[in-house]
């Protein structure tokens, strides 16, 4: 079983964009600790003043663990992420379905 896990971070978009292209090195660390943490999958969206996360993880735990972590979120800050709200955070159970794709 794993669960998929979605984050509405209200933040600077144009901050966030740009440090996807010029701080790709440190994005690259993080994949790497949150692969470690026991992430499955990860993609960013951009809406109007919010980056949506979508990931999938093999525990709860595991993603608690690794967003929670002051290094993580002294991280979000640097990018654009709004810090004096919390994100929006919903967990559900992944299904594997026959419409999977």
């Amino acid at each position: 079983m794993s669960f998929l896990i979605t984050l509405k971070v209200k933040g600077d978009t144009a901050v966030f964009t740009k440090a996807l292209e010029e701080r790709a090195a440190e994005f690259e660390a993080v994949v790497a600790k949150s692969k470690a943490a026991g992430a499955i999958h990860h993609r960013f969206g951009l809406g109007d003043g919010y980056v949506h996360v979508i990931d999938e993880w093999e525990t709860v735990e595991g993603f608690q663990a690794f967003f929670g972590e002051p290094s993580m979120q002294e991280f979000l800050a640097t990018i654009g992420a709004d810090t004096s709200s919390e994100p929006e955070i919903t967990v559900s159970e992944a299904l594997t379905t026959v419409d999977e794709f």
